[in-house]
């Protein structure tokens, strides 16, 4: 075995080897982006299974669009506020639980109204008297006190002084949970006169993940020192009439953390337990939104209004209306009310039903992929790519069947995504070496030839290497030459710089079109395009192809030259308007790769090729657009074209007919161009046959139908012509050929 040999084998196993060791690195690297994709996969496993929905005595009285146009616009009067707490309290409800918070006065309050007033005689009669009503905050918190109402504040990030008041104690085991808790700076409180009236406070935010998500809601928080709880398990302890709340952290008794600061493990309100991380989170394990869990807020004021529907539930009082930007992003719904949240944590911890990931969950993962991965390169060792792709698409289903299966049945989160990526690119590595090493000749052939072949011949090209070669084949073919006209006097408005991009700008599209009709660029000779049809590869009907990317290019060119006018416009610079001529001609040459051993070159040669230069010089002198030759014309009979000339270009001997191409064959239908090319041919006829007269007649009547094709150039040409041979007729040989002395 050779050095290289030996060399390859190596690169065959160090790559998918060093693959597997990335993923498995990944796997333990802790990256937000990695968890972020974990967390994704465990997203998808809710919306296939989310939690099966049990009532748990958890209500959402909802202040919906509907409950703002019947009862008011929010913020409502503290009054109103009141009534539907009375309400509640009426028909038996074991918390009342406030997703808002109450930082300001009421300002529809008597005395705030009072206040507003001017300090007239007419005002100050009623003011003293307007003064000493109730306050509105005041009604509200004796109408608190009356039950077990739960408040909410913000707590914040910006510090400042503010702090909630305590409704409970916390007590703990093990480690302190100030450790981990997550803190913050500062606080948006409730006024300390409905403070003090509520029976539990709490936290209502809950930080998103870094995609905006909510997939975890901390039960506690730390705030200079202190613990404070989050808004679902204050509502539990009020409702249940608990007075603290135990943590137990790393440390604890029972807990084995061996010796390592692990976290918080648990936290238990009254009578239920709820496990958390380490910083005291609960992964929220969503229901799907079920009938009868929501109750619009206007309904609880019905005349009639089931009691039943409210008895002994907590009521969570939050909003799901657009306009007070309370939506959250869920694994189950992209604009979720906040309130939401809250009750399916609640729920959950009611009924138990929790989403975990076991501490040996990364263990599990890392030895399932370094196991698998090295069976896999072991079967890629002996059978090769092509049959070990089943194997790892097993693996693979494998991976995310087991966490599936994990989900389902024991509510387990278990990664499915980095297993089966590390698999995924242990193969596609393997894969990947070989190809290298086999498909090198390839590679080569389409950096080579890609910027200039249209991409089906790079592809069959590609597909056989071995064809790039010195030598060539002769073979019919359609040349194209295009050039702008008056380019000198075009780039004089341009510096160095701009003139690069102007040129860029009108090749780009120009190739485009020529590639998209799969034509091959031979080459760029500053303003001007050479390409051909019908090599590398077969083309059919490449004179027609070839006609009709001609017509596309300047049908291109009107856009392009409106668009230049606007910014020339723009610049204060005073640009022509670009036109191109174009020569077609079809006929045998010689193709192929064609250069020295040093310097290849796929290209074309032969007379017609030079045809097609010349007949591209002759577009200006004829002042048409596109000019064709006789084959060209003979293999696009139907498309609109008239006969230019009968000519003898620079360096040919023998006279050619060549052609103006005007339109597609539908144009070569229209009843104008019809009449046109009736009497254009009665012109030339008359002409050849030196009947002057009768031509210069016919001439002046196409020259009117031409009009539409911009032809009158064509001829005026004509017309000088006739006029010389009325003043010197030719002799009586003449055959109407003319003589081109130049390109």
């Amino acid at each position: 075995m050779s050095l290289g040999q030996k060399l390859a084998k190596r690169t065959d196993w160090a790559l998918p080897a060093a693959a597997l060791l990335c993923a498995a690195a990944l796997q333990v690297s802790g990256f937000a982006w990695v968890r972020l994709l974990q967390d994704r996969a465990f997203d998808v496993f809710q919306q296939l299974r989310p939690r099966e929905y049990s009532d748990a005595k958890v209500r959402i009285i909802d202040l919906d669009d509907a409950s703002m146009t019947k009862l008011g616009q929010w913020p409502w009067p503290r009054t109103q506020v009141a009534a539907l707490e009375r309400r509640l309290q009426e028909h038996g409800a074991a918390a009342t639980v406030y997703d808002i918070f109450f930082a300001e006065p009421d300002r529809t309050s008597p005395r705030s109204i009072a206040a507003s007033w001017p300090s007239t005689p007419e005002f100050s009669a009623v003011k003293d008297r307007v003064a000493r009503l109730p306050d509105h905050d005041a009604l509200l918190a004796a109408t608190l006190k009356k039950g077990k109402a739960v408040l909410g504040y913000a707590l914040i990030n910006d510090r400042n002084d503010a702090a909630p008041a305590s409704k409970a104690s916390f007590a703990f085991g093990g480690d302190s949970p100030l450790t981990y808790a997550i803190p913050f700076q500062g606080a948006v409180v409730n006024l300390p006169v409905l403070e003090a009236a509520a029976a539990g406070l709490a936290n209502v935010g809950f930080p998103p993940d870094p995609d905006q998500v909510i997939r975890t809601v901390p039960l506690l928080y730390s705030l200079r020192g202190r613990l404070y709880p989050a808004l679902s398990i204050e509502a539990l302890r009020v409702a249940q009439g608990a007075s603290a709340y135990m943590v137990k952290a790393s440390g604890a008794s029972g807990e084995f953390a061996f010796g390592q600061r692990t976290g918080i493990v648990a936290l238990k309100v009254g009578r239920l337990l709820v496990p958390t991380d380490e910083r005291g989170r609960v992964r929220v394990y969503y229901a799907r939104t079920a009938p009868g869990r929501t109750i619009p807020a206007w309904k609880v004021f019905e005349k009639g209004f089931d009691r039943s529907a409210i008895e002994g539930t907590i009521c969570l009082i939050g909003t799901s209306a657009a306009g007070l930007k309370d939506l959250r992003v869920t694994p189950l719904n992209p604009a979720a009310p906040g309130v939401e949240v809250h009750a399916n944590v609640i729920e959950q911890i009611v009924t138990q039903d929790f989403l975990a990931r076991p501490d040996w969950a990364l263990g599990a993962e890392l030895t399932y992929l370094l196991v698998l991965g090295l069976l896999l390169l072991v079967v890629l060792a002996r059978a090769g790519a092509l049959w070990a792709g089943p194997a790892a698409l097993a693996a693979v289903a494998a991976s995310v069947g087991l966490s599936w299966h994990a989900f389902t049945a024991w509510h387990w989160l278990l990664d499915p995504v980095l297993p089966s990526l590390g698999l995924i690119a242990v193969y596609a590595t393997w894969s990947a070496v070989g190809f290298v090493r086999t498909e090198g000749d390839k590679r080569r052939i389409t950096d080579t030839f890609g910027r200039y072949l249209s991409p089906k011949v790079v592809e069959k090209l590609a597909k056989n290497p071995e064809g790039v070669q010195l030598g060539g084949e002769t073979r019919e073919m359609t040349f194209h030459f295009c050039d702008i006209r008056g380019f000198t006097t075009i780039s004089e408005k341009f510096d160095p710089h701009g003139l690069t991009v102007f040129i860029n700008n009108f090749l780009t599209p120009m190739t485009e079109i020529i590639l998209q009709h799969d034509g091959t660029i031979d080459k760029y000779m500053g303003d001007c395009i050479m390409a051909f049809w019908n090599a590398p590869m077969s083309v059919p009907n490449h004179a027609r192809r070839a006609c009709e990317a001609a017509l596309k290019m300047h049908e291109r060119l009107a856009m392009l030259n409106a668009q230049w006018q606007d910014e020339a416009k723009a610049k204060g610079i005073s640009l022509p308007k670009i036109e191109i001529g174009t020569g077609l001609n079809t006929g045998p040459c010689v193709v192929g790769n064609m250069g020295s051993t040093l310097r290849v070159d796929y290209t074309v040669l032969g007379d017609d090729v030079n045809l097609a230069s010349r007949l591209e010089g002759q577009s200006k002198t004829y002042g048409v657009r596109i000019v064709i030759g006789p084959v060209t014309r003979a293999q696009t009979e139907d498309f609109a074209a008239v006969e230019l000339d009968l000519i003898k270009v620079k360096g040919k001997t023998k006279p050619v007919n060549i052609y103006a191409l005007l339109g597609t064959p539908d144009e070569s239908e229209a009843p104008a161009f019809r009449a046109l090319a009736v009497k254009h041919a009665e012109f030339l006829a008359a002409y050849r046959a030196a009947r002057f007269d009768s031509a210069a007649k016919l001439l002046k009547e196409a020259a009117v139908l031409g009009r539409p094709w911009h032809l009158d150039k064509l001829y005026h040409l004509y017309e000088e012509r006739l006029d010389a041979f009325r003043a010197a007729p030719p002799p009586p040989a003449w055959d109407g050929v003319f003589t081109a002395t130049s390109k």
